[in-house]
């Protein structure tokens, strides 16, 4: 949305305010056909090391049926330009679930997008949102904006297991639940979430998380507001205190979104062994139910707990009722 000179003015101000490491990764999310050759220098000006496209789709229809304004040819020439800048760490992401998606060509989507050579692939179920026009479609059961050609549930599950075996297959190694990537391309930015680093997000709004001195709470989590007027108004971040209890699952929902598991012994060492004593008939549970695995002193959703993850992350919010039992 921001053309050359005000990305640049963004990017020039960041580093006016932080020191910002040599190596550090730096990120710009484009939509396919928005890099003009202007924009790509303007990239590599800014220190631009990774873009992510947003293909969604390799095909044409199933692009076209969610608003996407780019075509397959459109995708294949803008990795070409950005690796003929010098920009080779790319991500691709795609949706499971888009309106008129078969078998067919999501095998497709994912033949072209292995073929491609990008190290990083993102791939997202559909959700239904009934804030959007599409979900509201969907939910009521009509067929504007191609509602009526969503694939069903069940199809979209398959298609997301078929991805897993397809990328894991060619080396694009799945890491998290949504993210694949070959050796050393793991977003290092989305790793901070999952691993609970602090991080800063600046605008309208955007989340932030630091780390807080105890007693009062182990952390905070604050944003900014969400509407522009009340934003360049100046308007107070909101502001939630994580206290540790919180933290704690947090900690177990938040780092089993990795394929790496949760280490107890590092809950241990930062919560406490009574942590783990109370969240370890939670995890037996659901070891007995096939939806993670417990090896060691790790523990990892199996690809079933993978597919339910929400489930299982619904479990670990019950960790202070067990110990309050306890």
């Amino acid at each position: 949305m921001l053309d050359p000179a005000q990305l640049k003015r963004t990017f020039d101000v960041v580093r006016g305010e932080f020191s910002v490491m040599a190596d550090a990764e730096v990120t710009v999310e484009c939509a396919p056909g928005t890099l003009t050759p202007q924009m790509i220098d303007n990239l590599l000006l800014c220190g631009v090391n990774r873009v992510s496209l947003g293909v969604q789709s390799f095909i044409d229809q199933e692009a076209a049926a969610v608003g996407r304004l780019h075509r397959r040819a459109t995708v294949l020439e803008d990795i070409g330009r950005l690796r003929s800048a010098g920009i080779s760490n790319i991500n691709i992401d795609l949706i499971a679930g888009l309106p008129h998606q078969t078998a067919e060509s999501w095998r497709e989507s994912l033949t072209e997008t292995i073929d491609t050579g990008v190290p990083h692939v993102s791939v997202y179920m559909l959700e239904i949102d009934d804030e959007s026009r599409l979900g509201r479609e969907v939910i009521a059961g009509g067929t504007r904006y191609h509602a009526h050609f969503v694939p069903n549930e069940d199809a979209v599950t398959n298609f997301y297991v078929v991805a897993c075996d397809a990328l894991n297959l060619v080396g694009i190694a799945q890491y998290e639940i949504s993210n694949f990537a070959r050796a050393e391309f793991e977003s290092r930015h989305n790793l901070k979430y999952w691993t609970r680093r602090p991080y800063l997000g600046f605008g309208v709004d955007a989340h932030s998380m630091m780390f807080s001195a105890p007693p009062d709470a182990e952390a905070v989590r604050f944003s900014t507001t969400e509407s522009l007027e009340e934003y360049v108004e100046g308007t107070k971040l909101q502001a939630i205190r994580i206290n540790r209890p919180t933290a704690l699952e947090e900690n177990f929902f938040l780092g089993l979104r990795l394929n790496r598991g949760v280490d107890l012994r590092e809950v241990a060492d930062k919560f406490g062994c009574d942590a783990v004593a109370h969240a370890f008939p939670i995890i037996k549970q659901l070891e007995s139910y096939g939806l993670v695995d417990a090896s060691g002193n790790v523990v990892r959703l199996t690809p079933r707990g993978r597919l339910l993850s929400n489930e299982v992350f619904q479990c670990f919010l019950a960790i202070d009722e067990v110990s309050a039992r306890n």
